[in-house]
């Protein structure tokens, strides 16, 4: 019989983390800081204990062994990760949220300064708006619904998943706030970072772009970088709504293209997806990325011009609405990260679900073509393999879920959801920083309907 050594201890360790990961850790841990304090109005230690545990395996081990380094005074934060390379650096801006910037960096020039006329800083934030509930925050003297009332309070138990990290919920139904709870550190005005909500953000602002004639959802994308290629490039057949149904057909590394470099990297939209090929026809597969949504606002950029551009999330949607307290995020080049990098908090989410459920009209005025919510909300093309469907940047519920047809939602990582249900006239919200778990957003809603309706009988 052939006897084995043991093998050495340091063989049996884990690899040392790469300074590549170490510098994408340092990025991550700068960014989510930057805007969990400066965005969301939190604690270095709140936002170390929610938005900082439980991430992505890679990182989870190295980001708690980085010092962060807060500057309250220029609104940065720097985290080193190598002796050899200057800290990795975020900076917040009026109105432009927190930026991450490229490894090396050790000049910070502000962007997004300047504000439209009339628009609170973001310095602000945290004050409510004393106009009445949707477009502000004054809310009718009317008690909390003894219906749903206990459902939201079991939001924040294991009931909906066991390691689910529920920090707010929000239902409202014709317009009328039922309920609406908050976990310890956070309130109405405390901001969350969207993840994948973004996404449906894109597709809204795609809308509100074709509304005014400046884009159209069959014409191919507007993506400057590719022109340069030669003619026979088939990238340049992608159109809008193919990169809204998640159908470009471009190869992405990893299942979702997690994008890394450009959210936590500090590489430029325009550098990293813009560089993807083609891998199979526009239209004929259904893969979830990143970059589709990405490529949306690169498009949008191109098509509007560069002043347009810069404020045409704040200026077109988030201040008609009374969204005064989302902020877009931006890379150092300044294109809108909008697969992901936005800051909101529940009660803006709750208005974005009902100017959906108002089919993108709002405050008398419509903001979206007629029929765009039907378009956003249509499968067509190929879909997911399972679970819900996939419209135009909304995820499509039904019966197999448990709701109502004609069901929707916008959902993001980490517990982010806007569930619309049209037929009952209701918005569900709910935010988390869930780590590696889920919140069964379909369970919870299907709950709330029967406690409605069970009111009815």
């Amino acid at each position: 019989m052939m006897l084995f050594a043991a093998l050495p201890a340091a063989a049996q360790q884990p690899p040392a983390p790469t300074v590549h990961q170490r510098s994408i850790a340092a990025g991550y841990k700068a960014l989510m800081l930057c805007g969990a304090m400066f965005n969301g109005g939190r604690t270095q230690a709140q936002a170390q204990a929610l938005e900082l545990t439980g991430i992505y395996p890679e990182y989870d081990a190295i980001v708690p062994a980085l010092k962060a380094q807060v500057d309250r005074d220029r609104g940065t934060v720097s985290v080193a990760y190598d002796a050899k390379m200057p800290p990795r650096l975020a900076e917040w801006g009026v109105n432009s949220g927190c930026t991450i910037f490229p490894p090396g960096a050790v000049e910070l020039p502000r962007i997004g300064d300047v504000q439209p006329l009339g628009y609170r800083p973001a310095a602000d934030f945290r004050k409510p708006d004393r106009r009445l509930w949707p477009l502000g925050d004054a809310l009718p003297r009317i008690a909390p619904d003894a219906r749903v009332t206990p459902l939201a309070q079991a939001a924040f138990t294991p009931r909906y998943g066991e390691k689910a990290r529920t920090v707010s919920v929000l239902i409202m139904q014709d317009g009328r706030l039922l309920a609406e709870r908050y976990a310890d550190g956070f309130d109405a005005f405390t901001a969350n970072r969207t993840w994948s909500v973004a996404k449906s953000i894109t597709g809204t602002l795609l809308g509100i772009a074709a509304k005014q004639g400046l884009a159209h959802p069959a014409a191919p994308a507007n993506i400057p970088e590719w022109g340069a290629w030669p003619r026979g490039d088939r990238r340049r057949t992608i159109t809008l709504d193919n990169l809204l149904r998640m159908a470009s057909g471009l190869h992405s590394d990893t299942a979702g293209n997690r994008t890394d470099a450009v959210y936590f990297g500090g590489t430029r939209v325009t550098e990293e997806t813009v560089a993807w090929p083609l891998e199979v026809l526009p239209g004929t597969r259904f893969r979830y990325a990143n970059n589709d949504s990405l490529l949306v606002m690169r498009s949008l950029r191109a098509s509007l011009g560069e002043d347009r551009y810069r404020w045409f999330p704040l200026v077109e949607l988030f201040r008609p609405l009374g969204m005064r307290h989302t902020v877009a995020e931006q890379d150092a080049g300044g294109n809108y990260i909008l697969s992901s990098q936005v800051w909101s908090t529940a009660r803006d989410f709750a208005r974005l679900g009902q100017f959906w459920l108002q089919d993108g009209a709002w405050d008398g005025k419509r903001l979206l073509p007629e029929g765009w919510m039907r378009h956003m909300t249509t499968p067509s093309g190929p879909q997911p393999a399972s679970g819900p469907g996939y419209g135009a940047s909304l995820w499509l519920f039904g019966p197999k879920q448990g709701l109502p047809a004609g069901s929707y939602a916008a959902q993001g990582n980490r517990g982010q959801y806007i569930m619309v249900v049209p037929s009952a006239k209701l918005v569900v919200v709910r935010r988390g920083e869930d780590p590696g778990g889920g919140f069964d957003i379909a369970a919870f809603t299907a709950d709330v309907l029967k406690a409605l309706d069970g009111s009815r009988r």
